[in-house]
């Protein structure tokens, strides 16, 4: 096995976890926070949107199963990547679509699969979603840790709010 870590950032945290908790060679996923100036982050805090931090999974993952190019490949059919203003329903800085790097593969892998994106022809309006190196990743509270097994209700209720329609009209 080869261990390694994909940070994404797609709106809610909650809706990003699913997609790839459900793929082969997937460790983990855990909900966090990422992208600020402030230490050890609170969910209260980071929606005030002045941490300046976005809600993110940090996926644990083993390569030798599912390459990080895959996983980019899924970010890009779960988000909005036209949308800098939030995802979906979520709207606001802490909800900004962010692929976080953790060196120069995943730099170039992710900017590969952008300018691919946007020369693709699926979408009319320019692809905005930042490329930027990873920071510290603060874990959130354990409440929204696997939030669409703790709570499918209200899950499949934000999941509503337009990312279904979205994915359905660009990607199936």
């Amino acid at each position: 096995m080869k261990e390694d870590t994909a940070i994404f950032a797609g709106g809610c945290f909650w809706c990003m976890v699913h997609p790839f908790d459900q793929q082969p060679g997937i460790i983990s996923v855990r909900s966090g926070y990422t992208g600020g100036h402030v230490e050890n982050p609170t969910y209260e805090e980071v929606s005030t949107e002045k941490t300046g931090h976005t809600e993110a999974v940090k996926i644990t993952f083993d390569s030798d199963v599912i390459s990080y190019k895959d996983l980019v490949e899924i970010y890009w059919t779960v988000t909005d990547p036209t949308d800098a203003g939030g995802q979906f329903q979520d709207r606001g800085d802490s909800y900004r679509p962010v692929i976080y790097y953790k060196d120069e593969e995943q730099k170039n892998i992710a900017e590969a699969s952008k300018n691919d994106l946007a020369n693709s022809g699926k979408f009319d309006e320019p692809i905005v979603t930042q490329i930027e190196p990873a920071k510290p990743f603060y874990e959130a509270e354990e409440y929204h840790q696997d939030f669409y097994k703790k709570n499918p209700e209200r899950y499949q209720l934000e999941e509503s709010g337009g990312r279904e329609s979205f994915i359905e009209k660009h990607w199936k």
